[in-house]
């Protein structure tokens, strides 16, 4: 016989906040994920409509260019 007490673990509330912390911030870290997909999607976009519009005026420039060089203004 052993005068060695057992004790069963239990919840206490620094080990619950430290849970409810843990899980929030994982909440947090995975909004901002999502958030950081949707803006590089939107900015892929804005790229590509930039390109986009580089190309018109470029393509504008370079009609007017040959229009003038061939006469027929």
């Amino acid at each position: 016989m052993s005068n060695e007490r057992r004790f069963e673990p239990f919840e206490c509330a620094p080990g619950l906040r430290l849970e409810a912390h843990e899980a929030l911030t994982e909440l947090h870290v995975t909004a901002l994920q999502d958030r950081l997909t949707r803006l590089e999607a939107a900015m892929e976009r804005l790229e590509r409509r930039l390109w986009l519009t580089v190309y018109g005026v470029v393509a504008m420039i370079l009609a007017e260019a040959a229009q003038s060089l061939l006469g027929l203004n």
